[in-house]
Order: C-alpha cells, then structure tokens, then sequence
C-alpha cells in the first residue's frame, strides 16, 4: 500500500540535502565529499520517497544501486538518465572517511545539482498523481 506521507517526508528531507547541494557550487568553500555526500543523500531519500509512493518498503541501506534496483523488480521503470545517480553511492560512506583527492574537483557540480533536482521533481511529480488517483492515502 502506498505511504503517501512517509514519501513526503522523504521529499522533504531530500529537498533539505538538494538546498544545502545547491549553495555548495564553490569548491574552496566546500570539498567534494562534502558536496557529494548531499547529492547522494538527497538521491537516497527521493529513490525511498519514491518507493513509498509505490507502496514498497526497503531495507536500510544508503546502496543507490539496491535501492534502484527494487523499483526495477517491481516492475516500475527507472528512466535511464536517473541511472547516473548511482555514481554517487560512494559518497555515503566511503569518501566520507577516506577520500582519495583524485577525486577531487571531479564533479561538476551544476550538472549534478540539475540531475537531482529533476529526481527530486520527477519523483514529487509521481507521488502527486499517485495522491490524485488514489485520493491522499
């Protein structure tokens, strides 16, 4: 059954990582795990609000990949350029205590703003016609 108000919770918490994303543009202010971890966030709890809005539930796990992948096995279709989220899995755990400065400056940070600020949207868009045709559950 879906959970509309755990997804909008979840919507609203990712919203939060995606403001905090949004005003990390200069890299001298904030570094790249830093900057990555709230792409990340903000992608993990849209891909859980988006579970909800279809009535599953998921283990907890920060695994984008996982978590992608049960929408999948529910038959629910992931459009391809939301994929590209799951490079961001890294930023959960590993780089957040150990991060190889390869990396450094190795986002570009507008594109991947954008990126997650269309899950965010789309995933907001899902959840409303999940509420208007099945009435707010």
């Amino acid at each position: 059954m879906t959970d509309v108000k755990h997804a909008r919770m979840m919507l609203d918490l990712a919203r939060q990582d995606l403001q905090a994303l949004c005003h990390m543009s200069d890299p001298s202010d904030f570094g790249e795990s830093i900057f990555g971890f709230h792409a990340q966030q903000a992608t993990e709890k849209t891909v859980k609000a988006w579970l909800s809005t279809v009535g599953l539930s998921y283990p907890r796990t920060h695994d984008l990949a996982a978590l992608f992948a049960l929408l999948e096995k529910s038959g629910t279709r992931v459009p391809k350029r939301f994929r590209l989220l799951m490079d961001l899995n890294d930023f959960a755990v590993a780089f957040r205590y150990s991060f190889d400065s390869a990396l450094e400056d190795a986002l570009d940070r507008q594109e991947v703003a954008r990126q997650v600020t269309d899950f965010v949207e789309y995933v907001a868009s899902t959840l409303s016609e999940t509420e208007e045709n099945h009435g707010t559950l």
